[in-house]
């Protein structure tokens, strides 16, 4: 995979290309990561990138004809062309699992009050991490590829992706290590006595119990299974 990025603030990058998961990834050769200056592809020697809005308004936008120049000319027919924008779904981990199986992706950081919105017929699709402002897209763009890179075949254990919040719909249940008590908290027995069978549904009890205190919308919409439902069932009488 070939992940190229449109910035500002090239910068940015140097401690997250360079740190753990994503160093050992590009370090594998699984992918590539390419870094653009948008201010590279201005059209005058002072390497404009931004004007003053039409119609009047705080701020300044980034101007159609140099992003897109930026664009093109980082891409190609396989690329699939990402805007990050406060005004798009929030991201959710199955659009983590569909952009990890595209070829080449190029993101674009907007910056200053947006970009243009003409821009909007060179994209493919806007994504949002969240429902606030950010003072620009790179934040969100190395999210982007901290959830994509992970996914690649080798990139990060498959047992470990398995068993991560969102990956069956559910938050993760509670995970402990040694020592066995600390500061008066024990590891639950269950989890020490070797048999996987209760192990398994007391994590899927967990898992429910954190998502319904945490994420109840996640429950609203799910089919649940004759044993989530008992096991629900369970913890409201438990509570």
């Amino acid at each position: 995979m070939k992940i190229t990025v449109l910035t500002l603030f090239k910068d940015m990058y140097e401690g997250f290309l360079n740190t753990s998961i994503i160093h050992r990834i590009l370090e594998k050769k699984l992918a590539e990561i390419e870094i653009i200056d948008i201010r590279d592809y201005s059209f005058d020697k002072h390497r404009h990138v931004d004007d003053t809005p039409y119609g009047g308004g705080a701020g300044m936008l980034m101007k159609v004809d140099v992003v897109h120049r930026a664009i093109k000319e980082n891409s190609s027919v396989k690329t699939h062309v990402i805007l990050t924008s406060p005004k798009a779904n929030p991201l959710k981990q199955e659009d983590l699992i569909r952009l990890s199986k595209e070829e080449e992706i190029l993101i674009i950081c907007g910056h200053y009050e947006g970009i243009d919105y003409r821009i909007e017929k060179y994209i493919d699709e806007k994504v949002s991490i969240g429902d606030y402002i950010l003072t620009g897209g790179e934040l969100p763009s190395m999210v982007l590829i901290d959830g994509i890179l992970r996914l690649l075949d080798e990139g990060i254990s498959s047992d470990s992706l398995k068993e991560e919040s969102f990956n069956n719909g559910l938050l993760e249940y509670p995970q402990y290590t040694r020592p066995v008590e600390y500061d008066g908290e024990k590891v639950p027995d269950v989890l020490q006595n070797g048999n996987h069978a209760e192990i398994r549904k007391y994590n899927l009890k967990m898992a429910l119990k954190e998502t319904m205190r945490y994420r109840p919308d996640l429950l609203e919409n799910r089919e649940l299974s004759k044993e989530e439902k008992n096991l629900l069932e369970e913890i409201g009488n438990e509570l």
